[in-house]
């Protein structure tokens, strides 16, 4: 038996023209986790990632703050996050303001769980997404990979969708509990299966060991 880290990225450039870069805020997040792992004694036997650069940005993070190498990274597509404009676009095709007011924020995410409700339930089809059912068999494939490929402990880094994704797989969540996980998974957030040669068995969810309260709460984010 082993256990399976999953971790999700760092804060990412939320409202910024490319969100898909790490920010400072993000890689120090990155470093604290690597460090934790470091004090664990943990040695990872195998890591994968989505192929977004705030993921590969992460794991390097958390490589630095470990200060020992990890195994070379399985890259795979089917850990890649949801297209979130995409989504929201094909119930308010209207461009949305920039988020940086509490209303356009609590806006994004209101249109962004709406969207999401009628993807999963293959209502929508959002330019240039695959159906929800595909979404799932990427993130399934990936966890079975880790279940009959991989031995003790494995560090796998993602977004947020595909982590409430796998634990809604887990413990049988329907689309609206699962969306619920999704948006309260915060930034370096862990959740832990343990991974027997028969299934996969949750141990805990989006726990911030090494951002502890409330010394750290400024380190705390979830976008």
């Amino acid at each position: 038996m082993g256990t399976l880290y999953l971790v999700r990225h760092g804060q990412a450039s939320f409202g910024a023209d490319d969100y898909d870069q790490l920010s400072p805020l993000g890689l120090q997040q990155s470093q604290q986790l690597g460090a934790y792992f470091a004090s664990l004694g943990l040695s990872f036997h195998a890591v994968l990632t989505g192929t977004l650069r705030r993921h590969t940005q992460t794991l390097a993070g958390i490589a630095e703050g470990m200060v020992s190498p990890l195994p070379e990274a399985l890259a795979l597509p089917g850990l890649n996050e949801y297209d979130s404009h995409a989504l929201i676009a094909t119930i308010h095709p209207h461009p949305l303001a920039k988020p940086d007011t509490p209303e356009v924020y609590k806006q994004h995410f209101r249109l962004l769980r709406d969207g999401l409700t009628q993807w999963m339930n293959g209502v929508v089809s959002p330019l240039g997404m695959p159906t929800y059912e595909v979404f799932r068999q990427g993130v399934a494939d990936a966890l079975e990979h880790v279940r009959k490929q991989t031995q003790g402990d494995v560090l796998l880094v993602s977004s947020g969708g595909p982590i409430a994704t796998a634990v809604g797989q887990l413990l049988g969540c329907t689309p609206e509990t699962t969306i619920e996980l999704n948006l309260r998974i915060r930034n370096t957030a862990v959740t832990e299966f343990v991974v027997t040669p028969k299934r996969l068995l949750l141990q805990s969810f989006n726990g911030l060991p090494h951002l502890p309260l409330p010394a750290r709460q400024a380190l705390h984010s979830y976008a």
